[in-house]
């Protein structure tokens, strides 16, 4: 197995049995929803459904982008997608960079993100480093897309995990050159994700200058890969790379600084623990909401069925959650009164 493969396998084993978590929280819980006493609606007329780059869903869960790129990738990708379909929610991949071998795109390893078989209908976003995405040519990326079927490209953010890992990226210039020509010329929309340590207002502001309408926050309080990471190094860079494992804005604070731009997608990773998390972060502007390990950690433990059993669990929740402010709709829950702890609150006009 490459060196490339070895990790994505040792991330999985990590994110399955690790501790990996943040020792912060999302900071979500400082979202007081307002009860409705006097809701006015039926359990059944409940409406979660949303659209995902033109596609209707059911629900607005993602299955967070997390592996891809050998057998044990494949097998888990392949079930993860059976998860999305039955369930009706969206499915992320996670970073194609090992498919690209001297240039071109490598069959063999390109098998273990190719989930059309298993989920024709469900929104599928494909997913590269923005390193990596400055460094490939545009017809190469549109060949990466367009063999999976991604109905839009996750370009993901994550200097502190490369900070961290040996070998990781050092050099991050080019990034808004190579996000403005994506958004122009790739042919699928872009969506700029982070991995678990948050965008801010400013970055938040650059992104929306260079055309992108779309992005997940994936902000801190649930899996750091800065802490991911050290787990893989020695004794003497765990106790170096441990000064950052905190390293981030919480979920719910990176929520709020985004919201100012009317970004017309906003999905919220990052921590999500059940439905009144997945409640609280769409009625702070979230359009979607992301979760990864739960959903992994669920499927090792009891299949296919047990990762959607967990996932309906969330949806009742949701549902819970919405009719109990008088929310319909998504739309409606995003109107929905809240207030905000003393945590949180600063975040909101910071800046």
């Amino acid at each position: 197995m490459s060196d490339l493969g070895q990790r994505k396998t040792d991330h999985i084993e990590l994110a399955l049995h690790a501790d990996v978590g943040f020792r912060k929280t999302t900071l979500l819980e400082q979202v007081e929803l307002v009860h409705a006493a006097l809701p006015e609606l039926s359990w059944d007329e409940l409406d979660t459904s949303t659209t995902w780059f033109g596609k209707r869903v059911r629900s607005p869960l993602l299955i967070a982008s997390m592996t891809g790129g050998n057998d044990r990738a494949r097998e888990l990708n392949l079930k993860l997608a059976e998860v999305a379909e039955r369930g009706g929610y969206a499915i992320g991949l996670g970073s194609q960079r090992a498919m690209v071998k001297t240039g071109v795109i490598d069959a063999e390893v390109s098998e273990s993100y190719e989930l059309r078989s298993v989920a024709p209908t469900t929104p599928l976003f494909g997913n590269i480093g923005i390193v990596q995405a400055a460094e490939m040519p545009l017809a190469l990326l549109q060949e990466m897309v367009g063999r999976v079927g991604a109905d839009a490209l996750c370009v993901h953010l994550n200097p502190a995990q490369e900070m961290i890992q040996p070998g990781g990226d050092r050099d991050f210039r080019r990034g808004e050159e190579t996000l403005a020509h994506l958004v122009r010329e790739l042919g699928v929309p872009v969506l700029v994700k982070e991995t678990g340590c948050g965008i801010s207002r400013d970055v938040a502001r650059r992104l929306r200058g260079l055309g992108v309408e779309h992005v997940d926050v994936s902000g801190a309080g649930g899996t750091s890969w800065v802490a991911v990471e050290p787990h893989r190094a020695t004794d003497e860079m765990q106790a170096r790379d441990a000064l950052f494992w905190n390293w981030g804005i919480p979920t719910a604070a990176s929520l709020l600084e985004v919201a100012p731009f009317d970004f017309r997608t906003v999905v919220a990773t990052g921590g999500i623990r059940h439905g009144l998390d997945v409640a609280r972060a769409i009625a702070l502007g979230a359009t979607g909401v992301g979760i990864a390990r739960l959903v992994l950690q669920k499927l090792e433990a009891g299949g296919v069925d047990g990762a959607l059993g967990f996932l309906e669990r969330i949806e009742r929740d949701l549902k819970t959650a919405m009719l109990l402010t008088g929310s319909r709709s998504l739309a409606d829950l995003r109107r929905a009164r809240r207030f905000l702890g003393p945590e949180l609150a600063p975040w909101q006009h910071a800046g």
